[in-house]
Protein backbone atom coordinates (compact mmCIF):
# COMPACT_ATOMS: atom_id res chain seq x y z
CA UNK A 1 0.00 0.00 0.00
CA UNK A 2 1.62 3.57 -0.73
CA UNK A 3 -0.19 6.09 1.86
CA UNK A 4 -0.60 8.69 -0.83
CA UNK A 5 -2.30 6.23 -3.09
CA UNK A 6 -5.78 7.71 -4.36
CA UNK A 7 -6.55 3.89 -5.97
CA UNK A 8 -4.67 2.35 -2.54
CA UNK A 9 -7.23 3.99 -0.28
CA UNK A 10 -9.78 2.49 -2.38
CA UNK A 11 -8.56 -0.92 -1.55
CA UNK A 12 -8.34 -0.14 1.62
CA UNK A 13 -11.93 1.21 1.40
CA UNK A 14 -10.76 4.60 3.53
CA UNK A 15 -12.66 6.27 0.10
CA UNK A 16 -15.63 4.22 -1.47
CA UNK A 17 -15.36 4.13 -4.39
CA UNK A 18 -18.52 2.76 -6.61
CA UNK A 19 -17.19 -0.66 -6.62
CA UNK A 20 -18.17 -3.34 -9.41
CA UNK A 21 -16.50 -6.64 -8.16
CA UNK A 22 -13.11 -8.05 -6.45
CA UNK A 23 -11.21 -10.78 -5.90
CA UNK A 24 -7.99 -11.78 -3.52
CA UNK A 25 -5.88 -10.07 -5.30
CA UNK A 26 -7.73 -7.39 -8.22
CA UNK A 27 -10.01 -4.99 -7.45
CA UNK A 28 -12.62 -3.31 -9.92
CA UNK A 29 -14.80 0.03 -9.46
CA UNK A 30 -16.54 2.25 -11.62
CA UNK A 31 -14.73 4.81 -13.60
CA UNK A 32 -16.09 8.93 -12.44
CA UNK A 33 -15.69 10.22 -15.82
CA UNK A 34 -16.91 7.20 -18.38
CA UNK A 35 -15.65 7.02 -21.88
CA UNK A 36 -18.14 4.45 -23.05
CA UNK A 37 -21.67 2.90 -21.17
CA UNK A 38 -19.30 0.37 -19.63
CA UNK A 39 -16.17 2.03 -18.06
CA UNK A 40 -15.06 0.33 -15.51
CA UNK A 41 -11.46 0.24 -13.78
CA UNK A 42 -9.38 -2.87 -12.74
CA UNK A 43 -6.34 -2.33 -10.31
CA UNK A 44 -4.15 -5.32 -8.06
CA UNK A 45 -4.45 -4.74 -4.72
CA UNK A 46 -0.97 -4.32 -4.47
CA UNK A 47 0.11 -0.90 -5.21
CA UNK A 48 2.32 -1.03 -8.95
CA UNK A 49 3.12 1.95 -10.52
CA UNK A 50 1.94 0.83 -13.89
CA UNK A 51 1.50 -2.29 -16.49
CA UNK A 52 5.17 -3.12 -16.75
CA UNK A 53 5.46 -3.06 -13.02
CA UNK A 54 2.43 -5.62 -12.94
CA UNK A 55 4.38 -7.85 -15.50
CA UNK A 56 6.85 -8.38 -12.70
CA UNK A 57 4.06 -10.14 -10.64
CA UNK A 58 2.07 -12.98 -12.96
CA UNK A 59 0.36 -13.84 -10.10
CA UNK A 60 -1.31 -10.12 -9.78
CA UNK A 61 -1.46 -9.58 -13.52
CA UNK A 62 -3.42 -12.58 -14.14
CA UNK A 63 -5.59 -11.76 -11.19
CA UNK A 64 -6.58 -8.26 -13.13
CA UNK A 65 -7.11 -9.78 -16.46
CA UNK A 66 -9.25 -12.68 -14.58
CA UNK A 67 -11.51 -9.92 -13.01
CA UNK A 68 -11.74 -7.98 -15.85
CA UNK A 69 -13.28 -11.03 -17.90
CA UNK A 70 -15.35 -11.68 -14.77
CA UNK A 71 -17.23 -7.54 -15.15
CA UNK A 72 -16.84 -7.63 -18.74
CA UNK A 73 -19.39 -11.23 -18.47
CA UNK A 74 -21.48 -9.72 -15.64
CA UNK A 75 -22.10 -6.27 -17.61
CA UNK A 76 -23.16 -7.95 -20.60
CA UNK A 77 -20.66 -7.65 -23.23
CA UNK A 78 -21.03 -10.26 -25.27
CA UNK A 79 -20.08 -8.48 -28.56
CA UNK A 80 -17.06 -7.48 -27.11
CA UNK A 81 -15.09 -5.07 -25.53
CA UNK A 82 -11.92 -3.39 -24.90
CA UNK A 83 -9.10 -3.51 -22.38
CA UNK A 84 -6.42 -0.42 -22.30
CA UNK A 85 -3.45 0.05 -19.77
CA UNK A 86 -1.79 3.32 -19.83
CA UNK A 87 1.85 3.09 -19.15
CA UNK A 88 3.76 6.89 -17.75
CA UNK A 89 2.40 10.54 -18.27
CA UNK A 90 3.44 10.40 -21.90
CA UNK A 91 1.04 7.73 -22.35
CA UNK A 92 -1.73 9.58 -20.50
CA UNK A 93 -1.06 7.74 -16.83
CA UNK A 94 -2.67 10.33 -14.30
CA UNK A 95 -3.11 8.05 -11.19
CA UNK A 96 0.43 6.00 -10.59
CA UNK A 97 -1.41 2.66 -9.66
CA UNK A 98 -1.48 0.30 -12.61
CA UNK A 99 -5.39 0.20 -13.38
CA UNK A 100 -7.22 -1.29 -16.65
CA UNK A 101 -9.62 0.87 -17.99
CA UNK A 102 -12.45 -2.19 -19.14
CA UNK A 103 -14.64 -0.51 -22.24
CA UNK A 104 -17.78 -1.52 -23.74
CA UNK A 105 -21.18 -1.63 -24.38
CA UNK A 106 -20.31 1.01 -27.87
CA UNK A 107 -18.68 0.48 -31.05
CA UNK A 108 -15.45 1.05 -30.54
CA UNK A 109 -13.12 2.33 -33.36
CA UNK A 110 -9.84 2.19 -34.29
CA UNK A 111 -7.29 3.28 -34.13
CA UNK A 112 -7.87 4.94 -30.69
CA UNK A 113 -7.15 8.55 -29.43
Amino acid sequence: MSVDCLFCKFVAREIEPQVVAESETAFAFRDINPQAPTHVLVIPKRHVANAAELAQHPADAAGVLALAAQVAQAEGLNTGYRLVTNTGADAGQTVFHCHVHLLGGRGLGWPPG
